[in-house]
């Protein structure tokens, strides 16, 4: 157990499980865009160790950037997304893997595909270490997903609790 902000976390993924899934991904993407030259899209700060160890398994042409929004305050969603740093390059006919560290309610993505849109690619794909189904309020398709959790707050492997936990190898759910 571990304490954040005065709140206690249990133990919930190890690590190795989290290595074993992020492979298992990585090899569905390296199957679907064989070929091809995607972009990954990790959105910050939440997917970095993700989209790190993710990398790591990808053995496709590619490039890799990153954008940065905001919903969280606290253990709880605002429902209020903030566009925080743009995409740079010209994405216009691009494929776009979009990575995520977790997706609940969708409301990120929501505007992840707005401004995907807005840019001209053409494809959208997401992959997200972890997605509550129980939450998950979009029709937007989760495409390439690590592990399915129930809707508990989590921390650790990139995931923080107002900016704690998330340099934790292991992810925790609140106790």
């Amino acid at each position: 157990m571990i304490s954040l902000h005065g709140k206690n976390f249990e133990p919930s993924i190890p690590h190795d499980t989290i290595q074993e899934k992020i492979a298992a991904v990585a090899e569905r993407i390296n199957r679907d865009f064989e070929g091809q030259t995607p972009l990954f899209l990790s959105v910050l700060n939440g997917a970095f160790m993700f989209t790190s160890d993710l990398m790591k398994n990808i053995t496709l042409t590619c490039e890799v950037s990153f954008v940065k929004v905001a919903s969280y305050e606290g253990t709880e969603s605002t429902g209020t997304v903030k566009e925080m740093i743009g995409v740079q390059q010209d994405l216009k006919g691009r494929s776009v893997i979009v990575i995520e560290d977790i997706v609940d309610s969708g409301s990120t993505l929501a505007t992840i595909f707005e401004i995907l849109t807005r840019e001209g690619v053409a494809d959208i794909k997401v992959a997200t270490l972890l997605f509550k189904p129980e939450a998950y309020q979009k029709s937007f398709p989760v495409d390439y997903v690590g592990i399915e959790i129930p809707n508990d707050f989590v921390v650790g492997f990139g995931l923080d609790y107002d900016g704690l936990g998330r340099n934790l190898k292991d992810i925790y759910s609140l106790a």
